[in-house]
């Protein structure tokens, strides 16, 4: 079943997510919080429920991460890593700054059934199809740093035929860098292009960090 269009309704300048809560499912999931002010996201919203390879490939990726995830807990018992799906990732303590990837790797949380926040996360991805634009994913990625994440992650489709045809790994970068005397950066936080494979040059994803990962296309196939 698609998912129907909402009609935008007329927003605050600011909300709690007390008050997000209150409103009904098809107009809430249609808002996100950006440090208390409402943003609509209908066109996300219908792009993350609607074409089934987004959802498809968001699923394929979510289950190989978690099948690593557990290969890795298996080797050191120390640690703890839980691996979901489109669940909100919050900024602040009152939840009133908050994002929802299409896939992350978290801390596994003390309390059943609680709120997942950005100090939690150790990755969080996005699968990016087509009608993704480059100013909506750089601000999300702008968000994922500022939030202190330390990993972030995009597996880019492609159509004809249909695939993951590119997936990249970021790590933060919150250290100085060395620039020309006079040019400070713009933000304290950034992310680093540390990894990038290609489906038409590598055998699949293969990496050690945040844990080793290994990942063939076929595991991914639509």
């Amino acid at each position: 079943m698609s998912t129907p269009r909402v009609q935008r309704p007329e927003l605050p300048a600011t909300m709690t997510w007390d008050e997000l809560e209150q409103l009904p499912a098809e107009i809430a999931e249609r808002i996100e919080l950006r440090d208390g002010v409402p943003v609509w996201i209908a066109d996300e919203v219908m792009l993350r429920h609607g074409p089934a390879e987004h959802q498809r490939y968001s699923r394929r990726f979510t289950n190989a991460l978690e099948r690593r995830a557990r290969e890795h807990m298996a080797a050191d018992p120390e640690v703890c890593w839980q691996v979901d799906l489109e669940t909100n990732v919050f900024f602040r303590p009152d939840r009133s700054s908050f994002l929802t990837p299409d896939f992350m790797i978290f801390r596994c949380l003390r309390d059943e059934f609680d709120w997942v926040h950005a100090d939690d996360v150790l990755l969080a991805g996005e699968v990016l199809s087509p009608a993704n634009t480059p100013k909506a994913i750089e601000a999300k990625k702008r968000r994922y740093a500022e939030g202190g994440i330390p990993w972030y992650w995009e597996a880019e489709l492609a159509p004809n035929p249909r695939r993951v045809a590119v997936v990249r790994a970021y790590a933060l970068s919150t250290d100085e860098v060395h620039l020309p005397q006079g040019v400070t950066p713009l933000r304290k936080a950034n992310y680093i292009l540390t990894g990038e494979w290609l489906a038409d040059e590598h055998p699949g994803v293969q990496t050690a960090h945040p844990f080793p990962i290994d990942i063939p296309w076929t595991e991914l196939a639509f």
